[in-house]
């Protein structure tokens, strides 16, 4: 017959809380070509860099001009493996690239070959 404790109850909130990130950032120079079709419907492929990287996606820099919610295909171009990923937010441009989140249409933690990747990256891969 044991109550509840308060560490218990904010473990509970932490893992809830809709502001939590799904997985931690890790900042990682991974080189990239991005492939798409820009907001004016035209085809881009153009090689850049993360500049943050987690299980679900990355910060990245494109120069290409793209909107959130559009769907773009990312390569790591160290192990030529490819995944499709969504824009979820377009920062303001900067020396002509505009840094952008995108997130992986399916989580793929193994994406970023990290040897030693967070605890939270542990989740499902299909």
């Amino acid at each position: 017959m044991s109550a509840p404790t308060a560490p218990q109850k904010e473990a509970q909130k932490l893992i809830t809380d809709p502001g939590r990130r799904r997985s931690m950032r890790v900042l990682l120079s991974v080189p990239i070509t991005v492939k798409g079709k820009t907001t004016a419907n035209h085809e881009f492929d153009e090689e850049t860099r993360t500049l943050v990287v987690n299980a679900h996606g990355a910060l990245i820099s494109l120069a290409a001009r793209v909107a959130a919610a559009q769907e773009i295909t990312v390569a790591n171009k160290a192990t030529q493996s490819t995944r499709e990923c969504r824009v979820v937010y377009v920062g303001s441009e900067q020396a002509g690239k505009a840094q952008m989140g995108i997130e992986f249409v399916k989580p793929s933690p193994s994406f970023w070959q990290i040897d030693f990747p967070p605890d939270d990256w542990v989740v499902p891969e299909d």
